[in-house]
């Protein structure tokens, strides 16, 4: 094979030295590169390099170390610079009832590939096995169709730029997709909408620092796969949980080099004082079961990285719905998670990860523990313990609902936080205590353990499900463009479209669309938690009914920036919220309100909408809609606030509610009331033992004052 294309190559055939077992992956030196993967049943292991196009194999070097379990080589400098691109063939033994699926005529992508070049194309000999029998190997070239890696030079010029190490309790989260927030955004330039760069524009960090977040939660960045079905549908994954490489951000999102530019747009987030935190996909990946394609893991070593059934192990386990599972009772599968999550810290400077299928992490053969193998390693970790983990309690193996039951230090997605406040605001009755229990922090789940309120992430949408906007506007789903006869995505919604389904130009129902958001908005930053928002919420962004966008790549997920505007007064209804919160520290405390004596008075007083305290019965009470909270401000306020009294009225009648004394006998100012269209409603100062009218299906908050 010709070294001709070879990027400064000398005449002489490539070679590999024997190099060094650490670490994983093409890691340039100066040098050269040293590469070096894990294979423990492998026989032989071959480094194929390619010309710059990525078509032409142009040579194939046996890696020629092995220390234990490691393979290694190091390719001089005159042959292994940074931007070659090459992948691996893999020989051992094809027995698939005993878990080995290795075949040579694969290409294979490193596992610790920092950089993609090209495009998965689905193509028959991607598959390891014969069309019709698994049990022989195929022996077709998969190399055209499958990217290929890319050596990489991470020197990046950081500056004096730092991470802003926002604490939990000061954590206001922002869920977005890199592409989906600019792609439509009229001050980023077109080349650079939709991409990494696009998200650092000044236009675009202006929006998140007025809006007053501390923390963007990327959708999936590391490069990802669109299914097979999907492109035979015409169709992409846009979400990306579908993962090819786990160290590499998706060139999809990139104008030139994906890892320089990543790293550019967390620069420019860092020094607005902006975390950034990745939604990650370690519980499967993109070679789906038994019958799908040999891309990675399962050619360099099936037994080890995935979840095979002991009876039978040429079946998959599918904790995941993706076909396969992977395993963490692995020492080398957990070993490559930890590398890869320690290297998005220490060389890409994100702040956290927020763990798709999170339970998939902490499961073994007897089923989930907080207490496995994985969390401990990151508990003992120096660069992985300090920074945010945030799991998605749930996957679908068994037992796999562990809504509380992460450990110590990690946050979670609450869902039960979201399903309760939007049924208390649609009416549903019954609610009141278990809609108190969730705005309190949801020490039910999260108390034990010495967990704090901020293990409990607040929202009421997020990527999955409808956008708040529809959460407010219709009852079903209408899934219909994702070609799966609408029976994809959520039936329970817990959504109501307030009179009619979808659009309407009945401003009636506008105006309640707007006061029900509003009131949901309302309830998930003044709860003590963690509040997340999802990008576009603060606008009334739409996906006309899709509940399940997962594969809606167009203007149905992307972000609608004309919005901004028409919505303008939702948009400072939420800064004006974030502010608040921002300014009272009782609203985002560190312990679990007690309602235990403080001096006068206590922390939390929990009233009737007459005014009185709740009596037992009164939680019980299935006619009862409406609920207020009395917070009590003389521990911890420094800036002269007073007490906050927030009142709840979910019911479809106004109410008259006799206000309560404060803390020190104090008057009330409103400071908003959602049925008004601004945040001061103009009420002047109201004396404890008035009457005040709350409207149907709204929310008023009150300040004490001095008397």
């Amino acid at each position: 094979m010709s070294t001709e294309a070879i990027p400064g190559a000398p005449g002489s055939p490539p070679h590999l030295e024997g190099g060094a077992p650490q670490p994983l992956g093409a890691n340039w030196t100066g040098r050269g590169t040293n590469f070096a993967v894990f294979s423990e049943h492998a026989e032989r292991i071959e480094l194929c390099l390619f010309d710059a196009t990525g078509q032409a194999e142009l040579a194939r070097l046996p890696l020629p170390g092995r220390t234990g379990d490691i393979w290694h080589g190091f390719l001089p400098a005159a042959f292994g610079q940074p931007g070659l691109l090459y992948g691996y063939r893999v020989h051992g033994p094809y027995r698939p009832g005993e878990g080995h699926r290795f075949n040579p005529a694969k290409l294979l992508l490193d596992p610790c590939a920092l950089a993609l070049q090209g495009e998965l194309i689905w193509h028959p000999a991607l598959g390891g096995a014969e069309a019709d029998n698994d049990w022989y190997p195929d022996g077709a070239d998969s190399a055209p169709f499958v990217p290929k890696c890319r050596v990489v030079d991470g020197d990046f010029d950081w500056g004096s730029v730092r991470s802003p190490n926002v604490p939990w309790r000061d954590t206001i989260l922002y869920e977005l997709h890199v592409k989906g927030f600019t792609r439509l955004h009229p001050e980023v330039p077109e080349r650079l909408r939709g991409t990494y760069l696009g998200l650092a524009e000044p236009s675009v960090i202006d929006h998140l620092r007025r809006l007053r977040v501390t923390t963007v939660e990327l959708m999936p960045v590391q490069s990802f796969a669109t299914e097979k079905f999907l492109v035979d549908r015409g169709l992409a994954n846009y979400w990306g949980y579908n993962p090819l490489a786990w160290f590499a951000p998706d060139a999809r999102y990139a104008v030139g080099d994906p890892v320089l530019e990543f790293k550019t747009m967390v620069r420019a987030l860092h020094g607005a004082g902006i975390e950034v935190i990745l939604d990650v996909v370690f519980n499967h990946t993109a070679e789906g079961n038994e019958r799908g394609p040999t891309l990675s893991l399962r050619g360099f070593d099936n037994l080890h990285y995935y979840r095979l059934f002991p009876h039978d192990r040429a079946t998959y386990k599918n904790f995941s719905g993706c076909g396969n599972t992977i395993n963490f009772d692995s020492t080398a599968a957990r070993g490559l998670v930890l590398d890869c999550l320690r290297y998005w810290v220490t060389e890409m400077h994100v702040d956290g990860f927020r763990f798709d299928l999170a339970p998939v992490l902490g499961r073994d053969a007897s089923g989930y523990s907080r207490n496995a193998p994985f969390f401990a390693a990151l508990r003992s970790d120096p660069v992985l313990s300090y920074v945010k983990l945030i799991a998605e309690p749930w996957d679908v193996g068994p037992g796999g609902y562990q809504l509380g039951h992460f450990p110590l230090g990690w946050a979670e997605w609450n869902d039960r936080y979201r399903d309760t406040v939007r049924a208390f605001w649609r009416g549903d009755p019954s609610l009141v205590g278990s809609f108190a229990e969730r705005f309190a922090g949801s020490s039910d789940l999260f108390r034990h353990g010495g967990r704090k309120p901020t293990a409990s992430v607040n929202f009421i949408a997020a990527h999955d499900g409808f956008t708040l906007y529809d959460t407010v506007s219709y009852n079903h789903r209408h899934n219909e463009p994702n070609l799966e006869g609408n029976n994809d995505g959520h039936a329970h919604n817990l959504s109501w479209n307030c009179g009619v389904e979808g659009p309407t130009q009945d401003a009636s129902i506008v105006a309640l669309r707007t006061r029900q958001m509003r009131n949901m908005l309302a309830t998930v930053l003044l709860s003590q938690g963690v509040p997340m928002l999802l990008a576009g919420d603060e606008f009334a962004r739409t996906q006309g009914g899709n509940n399940n966008a997962y594969c809606q790549d167009n203007p149905t997920s992307w972000v609608d920036w004309s919005l901004v505007e028409r919505n303008g007064d939702l948009l400072a209804f939420v800064q004006q919220l974030i502010e608040l919160r921002r300014s009272r520290l009782w609203l985002r405390r560190d312990t679990f309100l007690k309602g235990a004596q403080r001096t006068s008075s206590r922390d939390v007083a929990w009233l009737h909408p007459s005014g009185r305290e709740m009596a037992e019965s009164d939680w019980n009470d299935p006619g009862l809609c409406s609920l207020a909270v009395q917070m009590n401000a003389v521990a911890g306020s420094r800036n002269g606030s007073g007490d906050l009294l927030i009142v709840f009225n979910a019911d479809h009648h106004d109410l008259v509610m006799r206000l309560p004394s404060g803390s020190q006998g104090e008057s009330w100012r409103v400071l908003f009331d959602t049925a008004s269209e601004v945040m001061d409603s103009g009420a002047g100062t109201l004396r404890a033992g008035t009457p005040l009218k709350v409207s149907a299906r709204s929310t008023v908050l009150l300040e004490a004052k001095a008397s």
